[in-house]
């Protein structure tokens, strides 16, 4: 009950500068104690405030919520809670206000369609904007992680639709994209991007979206982004981007001069916002 408590509290006197947050852009797997540790110091929930699990992404709320939580209560923490919202109810603004209020927001895995499907005609994008803004931390893993970009891959192919999402080609509009919760308007995000070997989707990507970099973020890897920077957790981090045109031909993809760097833990590159 306290904890709920703590996430239905509406902090008017809050400051509503914009500040600019910072974002833990996740792969997916089984996140490391390091990057947990890194969020609680980033949002400062050792020390106050409270976190916020939004689990929309997953089938199965509940389990979410459990297994995201168990990485705070792990590190001795009450202050982070679930709250699980469905698709077509009206929800009070104190409710709302509960995501908006909060030190740190995080999104779990899931399927990034199914989480914008939930909150379609709803607050809840604004209300996470709104973290951010307050200088706050926006968290997502896997399905979360995806959710981050504007320019949002759905993982569904559109030409072969019974290959699962393996991509075994490079074929135009092939790539399903959908718009996501644009905390990077500039940035496509891939996650479990190596051990699932996602290199042709996110070259489609790339090719058909020059204006945007790719980032394919392996797991438990993950990406900490504060300003314009982006620093390495853990594992590798890929990142591509087309400075051509985009050639097609027989339905084929093709481009030139692509740019591709493989970031190792604890470096840093530029991001595009």
């Amino acid at each position: 009950m306290l904890v709920m408590a703590l996430c239905t509290v509406c902090f008017s006197c809050q400051d509503k500068t914009v500040k600019e947050g910072k974002l833990f852009i996740l792969g997916g797997g089984n996140l490391s104690s390091s990057i947990i540790d890194k969020i609680i110091e980033e949002s400062g929930l050792a020390i106050g405030g409270y976190g916020v699990i939004l689990p929309m992404s997953s089938i199965e709320p509940d389990t979410a919520i459990f297994y995201t939580t168990a990485y705070f209560t792990e590190k001795g923490l009450s202050n982070v809670c679930g709250l699980y919202f469905e698709k077509g109810k009206t929800y009070s603004k104190a409710r709302i206000d509960s995501i908006r209020n909060a030190s740190m927001v995080f999104i779990s895995g899931g399927d990034q369609s199914r989480f914008m499907d939930a909150i379609e005609g709803t607050l809840i994008k604004a209300a996470i904007h709104e973290v951010y803004e307050k200088g706050n931390v926006v968290c997502g893993t896997s399905a979360g992680a995806a959710l981050m970009s504007k320019t949002m891959i759905t993982g569904n192919e559109l030409k072969h639709p019974e290959n699962d999402g393996v991509f075994n080609t490079m074929e135009a509009k092939n790539v399903e994209t959908i718009e996501g919760l644009g905390m990077l308007e500039k940035v496509i995000i891939d996650q479990h991007f190596i051990i699932r070997k996602r290199l042709n989707r996110s070259v489609c990507a790339c090719i058909e979206n020059p204006d945007c970099m790719v980032v394919g973020i392996d797991e438990p890897a993950g990406i900490f982004v504060e300003g314009n920077t982006a620093t390495v957790l853990d594992s590798q981090v890929v990142v591509l981007q087309n400075p051509s045109d985009t050639k097609t031909k027989n339905g084929l993809l093709g481009a030139r001069k692509i740019q591709m760097d493989v970031y190792l833990p604890g470096e840093s590159f530029r991001i595009k916002k």
